[in-house]
C-alpha cells in the first residue's frame, strides 16, 4: 500500500507534466498525442483479451467429442456465469456488465470520467463468461475498457471536458477496431452507436486510435486474422433478387432477435436475487449449448467453417448426434437460429460481462447459410452458400445494431473480403429498413 507521501508525490508529478503539456503543446496536438497511446494500450488490451478467453475456451473443451453428447456443457457456462458474477459483486464492485449501454449513457450524461478499475475489471469478468462458454462477443467489454483508458488518460493530462469526450470516443473505437481488426467500422461505432457529435479535428483524433489499435491487435496476434474467408468471391448482378430476399430474411429475423433480447432483458431486471438471475441464467445458456455446441462462447471458429462449406459443424458435439442429412442439418440450423437469442441473451442479462455483436455475426452467419442451403435442398436456386452466409453477418447486425455502415465495415474489414461490398450492403440496407418500419409499430416499440 502506498504512503501518504508517495501518493503526494504522484499527484504532483501528474500536475507538473500537465503544466508541460499545456506549455509546449496545444490542445489539438495533445490530443492526437494522447489518442495515439490510447489506440496503442487498447490495441494490446483487446490482444490479450482475446488470448486469454482462447486461453480458457482451450483448457475447458479439451474432452470435446463431436460425434457424442457433451455432458460437461451442462456445468461449464452455469460455472462462467457464476463466477463471473462473484467476481463483479464482491472483489470488483463495479457494475462492468452491458458496457455499450452505460457508455451510451455516460456520453449522454456527459460522464467523462470512468473508474480506472473497469480496465482490468471488464477484461477478466469478459473472460470468465466468454471462456466459460457465454454465447455472446467481447467487443462490449473491450469497449468500456478503452473508454477507460482514453478517460484515464486525458483526465492524467488535464484535459477539458470536450477533449475527455473526444477521448472516451478514441477508446471506444479503439476498443472495437483493436477486437475485429477492423479501423473504419471502430470509428463508425463512434458515430452510429455512440452517437457522439465529433468536428473535423476530432474525426481524425478517432480514426487514428482506431488504426494504431487495429494494427496493434494484428501485430499482436502475429499477422493473423479472426475470420478467414478464402477462395474468390465475385458479385453476380443475376443475384440481386435473392440478395434483396435475404435482407428481407434478416430484417424480420432481427426484429425476432432484438424482441427476445428486450424481453429477457426486463425479465432479469425484475429478479432481484443476484444469485437466481446467476444461474437461471447460467442454466439457460448450459442447455442451449449442450443442444447446440456450437453456441459456445464467441463462435468464430464456427463461423469460419461455415465460410468454408463445412456443415458438419451444425451438428458436432450436438445431444442430438452428428448427422451429414441435408434435411436434418436444415432442421438443426433453424434450432440454432431460434436458440442464439436466448443463449446471448442469458449470458448478457444473467450478470455475465460479454457484448453483442458477435452474435449477431454468428446468427447471420448461420441464417445466411440456412437460406441459401434451404433453397437449394428444395431446388429452386443453386446460391453459393458460403457467399450468403457472408452476407448475411452484415444484415442481421445491421438490423439488430441499427447500425448499417458499422456492420457493413466490420464484416469486410474482419475477413478482408471486398468483393462482396455491394450485395453486403443491399442485404444491411434492406435488413435495416425492414426493421426501421417495423419499429413504428407499437408492439417493436414495447419490445
Amino acid at each position: 500500500m502506498k504512503s501518504p507521501e508517495s501518493k503526494f508525490s504522484l499527484s504532483r508529478r501528474i500536475v507538473r507534466l500537465a503544466q508541460l503539456r499545456r506549455k509546449y503543446l496545444s490542445d489539438n496536438t495533445s490530443m492526437f498525442v494522447v489518442a495515439a497511446i490510447v489506440g496503442l494500450i487498447t490495441g494490446m488490451a483487446a490482444a490479450l483479451l482475446k488470448w486469454i478467453i482462447a486461453l480458457i475456451s482451450l483448457l475447458l473443451t479439451s474432452g470435446y467429442h463431436a460425434a457424442a453428447a457433451n455432458w460437461q456443457f451442462l456445468i461449464i457456462p452455469v460455472a462462467g456465469i457464476v463466477l463471473t458474477g462473484i467476481f463483479v459483486r464482491y472483489i470488483l464492485r463495479i457494475d462492468v456488465t452491458n458496457g455499450t449501454s452505460k457508455l451510451i449513457s455516460d456520453v449522454r450524461h456527459k460522464m467523462y470520467r470512468l473508474n480506472p478499475r473497469i480496465t482490468y475489471g471488464s477484461m477478466i469478468a469478459s473472460s470468465l463468461t466468454l471462456g466459460f462458454g457465454g454465447s455472446a462477443g467481447s467487443e462490449g467489454p473491450i469497449a468500456y475498457v478503452g473508454a477507460a483508458i482514453g478517460s484515464t488518460l486525458g483526465r492524467l493530462a488535464r484535459f477539458s471536458p470536450r477533449l475527455m469526450k473526444i477521448m472516451m470516443g478514441c477508446g471506444a473505437g479503439a476498443g472495437i477496431a483493436g477486437i475485429f481488426k477492423a479501423p473504419v467500422g471502430g470509428f463508425l461505432y463512434t458515430l452510429e452507436v455512440l452517437r457522439m457529435e465529433l468536428s473535423t479535428i476530432s474525426v481524425m483524433a478517432v480514426l487514428t486510435s482506431a488504426v494504431i489499435a487495429a494494427m496493434t491487435a494484428f501485430v499482436c496476434s502475429g499477422f493473423t486474422i479472426d475470420l478467414v474467408f478464402d477462395g474468390i468471391h465475385t458479385f453476380d448482378p443475376s443475384l440481386t433478387v435473392w440478395y434483396l430476399i435475404l435482407g428481407l430474411f434478416c430484417g424480420i429475423y432481427a426484429l425476432y432477435y432484438s424482441t427476445v433480447m428486450a424481453r429477457m432483458q426486463r425479465v432479469y431486471d425484475h429478479i432481484s436475487n443476484p444469485w437466481l438471475r446467476n444461474l437461471s441464467g447460467g442454466v439457460i445458456l448450459a442447455a442451449a449449448v449442450f443442444m447446440f455446441p456450437v453456441l459456445y462462447g464467441e463462435g468464430y471458429s464456427s463461423m469460419a467453417r461455415i465460410l468454408a462449406c463445412d456443415s458438419e459443424v451444425i451438428s458436432g458435439g450436438s445431444a442430438f448426434g452428428l448427422t451429414t442429412s441435408a434435411s436434418t442439418i436444415l432442421l438443426m440450423a433453424g434450432g440454432i437460429l431460434l436458440l442464439k437469442s436466448f443463449a446471448s441473451s442469458a449470458a448478457n442479462s444473467s450478470g455475465g460481462v460479454a457484448g453483442d455483436f458477435a452474435p449477431t455475426l454468428f446468427a447471420g452467419c448461420i441464417a445466411g447459410f440456412l437460406f441459401a442451403s434451404f433453397f437449394n435442398f428444395a431446388g429452386l436456386s443453386s446460391l453459393s452458400v458460403a457467399d450468403f452466409a457472408f452476407v448475411a453477418m452484415a444484415g442481421v447486425m445491421a438490423g439488430v445494431v441499427r447500425a448499417p455502415l458499422m456492420a457493413l465495415f466490420l464484416v469486410v474489414e474482419m475477413t478482408g473480403c471486398y468483393s462482396l461490398f455491394l450485395p453486403a450492403l443491399i442485404v444491411a440496407a434492406v435488413s435495416f429498413g425492414v426493421v426501421r418500419l417495423a419499429s413504428r409499430s407499437r408492439f417493436f416499440r414495447l419490445s
